[in-house]
């Protein structure tokens, strides 16, 4: 492991060694779903958990709360569709 790598230990799931990976991740905020591309985090190759560590939460939470750069954000377009549910008969 070199010195530029975060050891960010087990997975507090199913304890199988966490690996960095660059992620998207996506938060609701006002009714607004925002996408943070290229986050560092902790991923599990198990069962997809992830973490990030304190100062990258820190960063992200100064960017969700930033409208000036939200309004200056790139806008993407994703596909919304309905869940046409239909209870099964008991």
């Amino acid at each position: 492991m070199n010195a530029e790598t975060y050891n960010y230990g087990e997975c507090e799931i199913c304890d199988t060694p966490m690996q960095e990976k660059r992620i998207k991740q996506d938060f609701w905020i006002r009714g607004q779903l925002i996408v943070i591309d290229d986050v560092p985090a902790g991923v599990c190759p198990r069962c997809g958990h992830k973490i990030v560590r304190a100062e990258i939460g820190r960063n992200i939470a100064d960017l969700i709360n930033n409208p000036e750069r939200i309004a200056q954000a790139h806008r993407i377009s994703v596909p919304e569709i309905k869940l046409d549910y239909l209870p099964m008969p008991a």
